[in-house]
Formats: structure tokens, C-alpha cells, sequence
């Protein structure tokens, strides 16, 4: 009985071992000696802008890998919000915000969905922001992923869902919070709709794609499958308007702006002082009556009207009358030494300077500074969340673009010098030029040789060919409908007229061995 059982047993682990070799990526494995509670895990980031980049960086912090890929021509489209950039450098503060943690390499996801395969079979997770529908024109799809990938979390962030009367429209956070009332409740009383001074809707979502990814590895663990997770802005703002939502559907109460003043909390807002704003907030009757101590207006809770927070509600522009008065005879800081030991909460508005100088947020140490790869010193908020055991942190800076592409060619997928070389040569030993089918917008008249203008210009590691871009010919401004493919050499300057050119030179030139344009650095 015993030799049946020890048999077995081999054999079970036997078969384990083939399992756990064969699909090592179906289980989260900790890396040694790092306390980070995601590493291990790999996550191919296809975002840009704030929604999708914030999921990843929340993931990054918890020590996950992430490879951010971006666009050869452009990169992120938040690396150009700016002013203000870096000092001596176009990397703008905006793109700083939200990729910290992650390693950037470049990919044409036209000519390149056969690298971003061979990364999804040895990645965890991909998370993408694109219009619904992009990405599967590409081949990139969570069909076609699946297929060769069939353990990933495939994350989809969109504007508006894959169906629906908006499924196809571009979505922007503040559109998605106009259009999902937020904007409505948001603003002075009588004052016209206004916008929160940051990204809420994308931020709030960006924390529901991390939830779901979570949960969704967590499940992935007994399953052994992976799956397909939809989130977007619209269906994030809806959900998060909690109360206003449940008023609206269970009394049929329509909301209105009320400024900071809270609709069913009566004392709760910013009051206006002698130097600034101080936010007051009673949520029961004995800090109410807390509040009247500290202002020495006890006599007003012998008042049967602002008794309970029902009657205060009923009462409110009296009550409010009264106390807005005192709060104006007083400093922000003098209203601080008052409430100190409070039994409700309070805070004064602060400017972002005063934020940064605030002393319990420099005791938290959020703010964290470290060395850029420009050799600029950079400052970043940091997580915040903390844990007794795991690490949450900021590990190194957010990247340039392009700046991990050799490392993860040949750290992931084992690319060898050599490919990497060829590569490169592919993209910038041959000269390139656009084919032109318009007269130059200049004085100068250009003959057919062997291209077309005078234009040229050897592309970089990481640059677009003219079909994928949106520029005009830089030298004769002609639309870029009207260029052809690359040729392999420049065109020469004629001294009177434009001649033909040879049907040989119009034909494509193909020149690519690789389906990818790569930057290296």
C-alpha cells in the first residue's frame, strides 16, 4: 500500500512539474528576496494618456514588470502635454505623473504584432486603451491574443464600451463625466457646469482596471485561463455617483450644484476666513455640538432648529448666515489652534505649494526624488498605500522613449546581438526619400532621377515611414496622400523644369525584413 502510494505520488509531481514548465506564466511566482506582493507578474501596457497609464503604474508600484509600449513616431501623446517639460528637455511633467516603474520600448503595432505575440506568451497581463475595434484591425485583438496567449488578462479601457449608441466615439474624461452628470453636480450654486481640476473619471477608472486585473490573476490561479475585462469612463462615472444616483432613482430627486456645501449635511463646507478657505464637516449632532463650543455659540444648540441634522438640512442658509460670519473673524491658522483635538474634521484649503509644505504629507513622505535617464533631478508623488510586510514604492524614474528596447529584445525574448544589429540596419543604413507627385511649392524646379525632390532623410531607429504619417513632404509640403513608398535614393536638383519619372522608380520598394520599427538607445 505504501509503494502505491509513494508511486503515485511521484508520479503526480511528475506531472506537476511538466504542468508548472509548460505554463509557468498560469502562476503568479514570486521573485526572490522581493517582498513586492505582484512580483513576477508581466504586464505589457498599450495605454497612453492617464486612464490606462495610472492602472499600470498602481501595478508597477506593487512590483510588477511593465513594459510600456509606444508608438516609434510619437511615443505616448502625454509626453508632449506641455509646458511645463523637464528643465532643458521636451519630456513634459504631465507624462512624469503617471509612469514611474515602467520600462518603454518602441513598436509599430502595424508592422509588429508578431513581437507583441512573442511578449504576450511570456507576459501576464495586457492592458490597452485604443477605440474599440483598433487593436483587432491590427490583429491585436483579445481574440487574436488568446490564441496564442490564451493565459493572459487582456484589459480593454475604452471611452464608452465595445456596444452602444457611443461605442465608437473617442472618449476623454471630462467628456465621459459630462455626459455621465458629473459636471451637472459640479460648480457654484446657480454658477454654470464645471469640471474637477483633475482627471477623476480616468483616475477612478484607471483604480477599477488594477481591481479587476487583481482579482482577475487571483482567479487565473484555480481556472488556469485567462480572460477578457472591459472597462470604461462612462460606466465608471455612472457607478460612481453613488448617493446622487440613489436619490435620482429611489425619490426621483434631481441633483443640483451646491458648491462646496453638502446636500444633506448641514454644517459641511469650505468657509471663507481672513486668509483663506477653512472646510468644516459635522456628520453627527455631538460634533455639531463640538463645533458651537469652539465658536462659543452653544446657545444656538438650545435652538429647536438646529436640534438634528434633519432640521438643520431645513434650516440651512440661517444657520449658515451665522457661522460663515465668525469663521471671517479668524486665520486659517487660528481656526487650526482652535479645532485642534476635535471631535469633527476640518482642514483649510491649501494652495499646491502650501500641499507640498504641509508637515503630515511631508511625514508621510510622499514626495520622492530621483535621478531621470536626461541626468535631470525629477520629483514624484509616491503610492499610497503602505503595507506591514509587502513593498509599495517608487523603484526608478519614468523612461524616455524607446530607452529599454535592447534590454528587453534580449532580456525577454532572447533576441541575439546580431538580430538586434540587423535590425538596425534594416531602419537606418538605407537612405531614404519620399516619392513625390507635386510640383514643390518653391522656385526651384526638381528633375526625376532617381526619387523625386530633394528631399532626404536617413529615418531613425524608431521613426515612421510616410505612410504612417500624418506629415506633409518636409521639403515640397506636398499631402502625404500624394507620396509613394520609400525609394533608396535622393533626388538631385534640375535647373529649369520637372522631367517624368521612370515607371521603374514608381514602383515600391521593399525594404523591410522586419515587422517592427524599434528605437534604441
Amino acid at each position: 500500500m505504501y509503494t502505491l502510494f509513494v508511486s503515485k505520488w511521484i508520479r503526480i509531481k511528475h506531472l506537476l512539474n511538466i504542468y508548472t514548465t509548460k505554463n509557468r506564466r498560469y502562476i503568479c511566482t514570486n521573485i526572490k528576496d522581493d517582498k513586492s506582493p505582484l512580483s513576477g507578474i508581466r504586464v505589457l501596457d498599450l495605454t497612453r494618456i492617464i486612464a490606462g497609464p495610472y492602472c499600470t503604474m498602481i501595478l508597477g508600484d506593487l512590483g510588477a514588470e511593465i513594459l510600456k509600449i509606444e508608438k516609434p513616431d510619437s511615443g505616448d501623446e502625454a509626453r508632449k502635454w506641455g509646458p511645463p517639460f523637464i528643465q532643458g528637455t521636451e519630456e513634459a511633467t504631465y507624462f512624469l505623473s503617471v509612469n514611474r516603474n515602467k520600462k518603454s520600448i518602441c513598436i509599430d503595432l502595424k508592422k509588429g504584432k508578431d513581437i507583441i505575440y512573442e511578449l504576450a506568451k511570456k507576459s501576464d497581463v495586457l492592458v490597452e486603451n485604443y477605440i474599440p475595434g483598433k487593436l483587432k484591425k491590427m490583429g491585436l485583438g483579445y481574440e487574436d491574443i488568446s490564441k496564442v496567449a490564451p493565459h493572459l488578462i487582456y484589459c480593454s479601457l475604452t471611452g464608452y464600451g465595445y456596444k452602444g449608441p457611443y461605442a465608437n466615439r473617442p472618449g476623454y474624461d471630462v467628456i465621459a463625466a459630462s455626459i455621465g452628470g458629473l459636471l451637472h453636480i459640479t460648480g457654484s450654486k446657480n454658477g454654470p457646469p464645471c469640471k474637477v481640476g483633475i482627471a477623476v473619471t480616468d483616475l477612478a477608472t484607471g483604480l477599477y482596471a488594477h481591481g479587476a486585473i487583481l482579482a482577475a490573476l487571483y482567479q487565473r490561479m484555480t481556472t488556469k485561463k485567462g480572460q477578457w475585462i472591459q472597462c470604461n469612463l462612462l460606466a465608471t462615472q455612472v457607478a460612481s455617483l453613488i448617493n446622487i444616483g440613489s436619490n435620482y432613482l429611489n425619490a426621483n430627486k434631481e441633483a443640483v450644484r451646491w458648491g462646496s456645501e453638502h446636500e444633506s449635511i448641514v454644517p459641511y463646507e469650505a468657509f471663507h476666513t481672513k486668509d483663506g478657505y477653512m472646510t468644516v464637516g459635522t456628520g453627527s449632532d455631538t460634533q455639531f455640538l463640538d463645533l458651537l463650543k469652539r465658536m462659543h455659540l452653544t446657545e444656538l444648540s438650545k435652538v429647536d432648529k438646529y436640534k438634528n441634522n434633519k432640521t438643520r438640512v431645513e434650516n440651512r442658509d440661517e444657520l449658515l448666515s451665522i457661522l460663515r460670519k465668525i469663521f471671517e473673524t479668524k486665520t486659517n491658522k487660528e481656526w487650526e489652534i482652535i479645532f485642534e483635538g476635535a471631535s469633527f474634521p476640518y482642514g483649510p484649503i491649501n494652495t499646491i505649494k502650501q500641499v507640498f509644505e504641509d508637515p503630515h504629507i511631508n511625514y508621510m513622505k510622499m514626495v520622492q526624488e530621483m535621478e531621470h535617464s536626461t541626468g535631470k533631478k525629477i520629483k514624484v508623488i509616491g503610492p499610497a498605500v503602505t503595507y506591514s510586510y509587502s513593498t509599495n514604492k517608487v523603484r526608478f524614474a519614468p523612461p524616455v522613449m524607446g530607452q529599454h528596447t535592447t534590454e528587453i529584445l534580449k532580456n525577454i525574448l532572447n533576441y541575439t546581438d546580431d538580430k538586434i544589429e540587423t535590425l538596425k540596419k534594416v531602419k537606418i543604413d538605407v537612405p531614404t526619400v519620399r516619392l513625390c507627385l507635386r510640383k514643390p511649392r518653391s522656385n526651384k524646379k526638381v528633375q526625376w532621377t532617381q526619387g523625386c525632390c530633394i528631399y532626404e532623410k536617413p529615418r531613425s531607429f524608431c521613426e515612421s515611414s510616410s505612410e504612417d504619417s500624418d506629415d506633409e513632404c518636409e521639403h515640397c509640403h506636398g499631402h502625404k496622400d500624394a507620396h509613394k513608398k520609400i525609394l533608396q535614393r535622393n533626388a538631385e536638383t534640375s535647373k529649369e523644369e520637372i522631367s517624368p519619372a521612370p515607371e521603374s522608380m514608381k514602383k515600391n520598394v521593399k525594404i523591410r525584413k522586419f515587422e517592427i520599427l524599434l528605437r534604441n538607445h
